[in-house]
């Protein structure tokens, strides 16, 4: 064969091959999918991880990989837990006894990966549970019924004066009127105090601000929600004194709360609500913190 016949075959032929690596990055990423995630040590407080590493899909074009680790929330929509260029990881911000389903995601200046597939982990208890047991069949009439319990999980004794319990709602329709019940406790409803929290979005009344006839603000505007917004917030449980030996439990706490004027509320969009099976269930959407620190649940696993 003539040298420019040669030539020429030798270049189509590069050109091919770049046209199909460019349509292969096109089509899809760059990086191959990180492994499952291995769970290597779970501890309350500590869960490590490892998985197999990526590699790239045109070999020659290597930059340094980075792994993300993420719990998927939705569509698109993770949150971040921490990154690495190792193929191991230890977290240590996660809350004891708690559900994450956990995947890894590879990215780098030249491209990035699908996300792996997840693997489901229950973090080791720490100090203590909740246990929750739904009351209402009806989640959206017009009060919240349940039965709370908690666990001393530990290996020392546990002081309840020193336990926050907190179980997780949103106000629908900006309604934050919210009146909490005990009806029955094994240990005493007079030794439990509930108070009701919420977090209302920045913004202002009706309206416009308050003001004088030349409109001029004369006291701050107290925030409002925009009509419809849910806010978010919790009912906490405390409890003035008591201690649980390792192993022993509170005994059922029977709750129940309502809104000043009666009216409906929809308890499916609470963080903390399961709907009602007749048991009794480590519900980890409720969130239980001693002495400040979280020992039991994360509204965002």
């Amino acid at each position: 064969m003539p040298a420019r016949r040669v030539t020429a075959t030798i270049a189509l032929a590069a050109l091919a091959s770049l046209l199909a690596v460019n349509a292969a990055r096109a089509d899809g990423p760059a990086i191959g999918t990180p492994g499952t995630p291995t769970v290597v040590v779970n501890e309350p407080h500590q869960l490590t991880l490892n998985w197999t590493p990526s590699t790239w899909v045109e070999p020659g074009t290597e930059q340094p990989i980075n792994y993300e680790v993420q719990v998927p929330l939705g569509p698109n929509t993770y949150r971040f837990l921490g990154s690495t260029t190792d193929t191991t990881i230890t977290l240590t911000d996660l809350a004891p006894g708690t559900t994450y389903r956990i995947g890894i995601a590879a990215r780098a200046l030249g491209g990035y990966s699908d996300t792996s597939p997840t693997t489901t982990v229950r973090t080791a208890a720490g100090r203590a549970t909740v246990s929750y047991l739904n009351l209402d069949w009806s989640p959206t009439n017009n009060q919240i019924q349940h039965l709370l319990k908690v666990t001393n999980t530990g290996t020392a004794p546990l002081d309840l004066s020193t336990v926050q319990v907190r179980y997780h709602l949103r106000f629908e329709g900006g309604n934050t009127s919210l009146v909490p019940h005990c009806d029955w406790a094994a240990l005493g409803c007079d030794r439990i105090r509930q108070t009701v929290q919420f977090f209302v979005p920045p913004g202002g009344p009706p309206g416009g601000p308050p003001g004088g006839p030349s409109g001029a603000m004369t006291t701050p505007a107290p925030p409002y929600p925009a009509p419809g917004t849910p806010v978010p917030g919790w009912v906490e449980l405390t409890f003035t004194d008591g201690t649980l030996a390792p192993g022993q439990s509170t005994g059922p706490i029977q709750l129940r709360h309502h809104r000043h004027s009666w009216s409906d509320i929809d308890e499916r969009d609470d963080p903390s609500w399961l709907a009602a099976t007749g048991q009794w269930t480590e519900n980890d959407r409720i969130t239980l913190d001693v002495d400040g620190v979280r020992e039991f649940g994360d509204t965002y696993s």
